[in-house]
């Protein structure tokens, strides 16, 4: 006979804005939250019984009424709220996971006093994952597609060659990477006090652009490892950090057709292929647990 495996089951990408007007001065938080939930679910599988499933309809009204009732002052503390409840609220369900994606948004300065008004950042996106089984938690925070570029110090040699080697030899070269990072925190019981999630994700972020901007590059695998541990040694609530960083080439233009002389000035930026470098740091004694997917 056939097995049921792993099964889980929710609402996807709800988009939810909260605006908290605060007399002519408004804030704006834009979520992208997808709900999964797991637990005693086989007959609903197996059987086509409903008895134990909550509506992924309700699920999806549970984020907006949470919005309204519960605000939301960080990614992380709108999906633990989140989480929290499926999982008390519902006894068939036992672990709820809850991923976030937040937009960010900049005030545009008038003269005037109101300042309600916002143009879309054309920053990363932040990213948070909140799994919750009824007595442990697990926090992922992260971001994806913050672009950064160092137009030197940055050298690439050295390396294995073989008969199809063409790429010439770098001692002075553009680097530039979309980072994609994802970060567990260490918080994990209700007991210990909750990080001020807003800070930890700023000051994250903070160190991750100074080490790629200090760093000396001979690689891109390098420069990676110095951002995850700069992270690690500056934020003791981390314990993990995952990074994902595309190598966005910039090639040199040949311009000797033409008569002229291109002393690294004029760059060819391709999209593909690229490079992928990906890897984990680690507090000493941790165990990795970010998915590496």
């Amino acid at each position: 006979m056939p097995e049921l495996g792993q099964n889980q089951y929710g609402k996807a990408e709800c988009r939810v804005v909260r605006v908290v007007r605060d007399g002519a001065v408004h804030h704006i938080k834009d979520l992208n939250v997808s709900v999964a939930l797991s637990g005693d679910m086989d007959e609903v599988h197996l059987s086509g019984s409903n008895a134990h499933v909550l509506p992924t309809d309700t699920t999806k009204n549970t984020v907006y009424a949470f919005a309204k009732e519960h605000g939301i002052a960080s990614a992380e503390q709108f999906g633990i709220h989140l989480a929290r409840h499926f999982v008390s609220s519902q006894e068939p369900i036992r672990t709820a996971r809850i991923r976030i994606e937040e937009y960010a948004w900049d005030r545009i300065e008038t003269s005037g006093e109101a300042r309600h008004s916002f143009v879309r950042s054309g920053r990363e996106t932040r990213t948070a994952q909140i799994s919750y089984d009824g007595t442990r938690w697990e926090v992922l925070s992260g971001l994806t597609d913050l672009t950064v570029l160092n137009s030197t110090d940055s050298e690439f040699w050295g390396y294995v060659k073989d008969k199809y080697t063409t790429l010439p030899e770098a001692r002075d070269r553009i680097l530039a990477t979309e980072v994609h990072a994802r970060w567990r925190s260490g918080w994990s019981d209700d007991t210990l006090p909750m990080p001020d999630w807003e800070r930890a994700y700023a000051e994250t972020r903070g160190h991750l652009l100074t080490a790629f901007a200090e760093t000396y590059s001979l690689s891109l695998q390098q420069t990676l490892y110095q951002m995850g541990a700069r992270v690690i040694e500056q934020r003791p609530d981390i314990d993990e950090i995952r990074l994902s960083l595309p190598n966005k080439h910039h090639f040199l233009v040949d311009l000797e057709p033409f008569g002229l002389k291109n002393d690294n000035e004029v760059y060819f930026a391709a999209d593909r292929p690229y490079g992928l470098i990906e890897a984990t740091v680690l507090r000493d004694g941790a165990t990795p647990r970010i998915p590496t997917d």
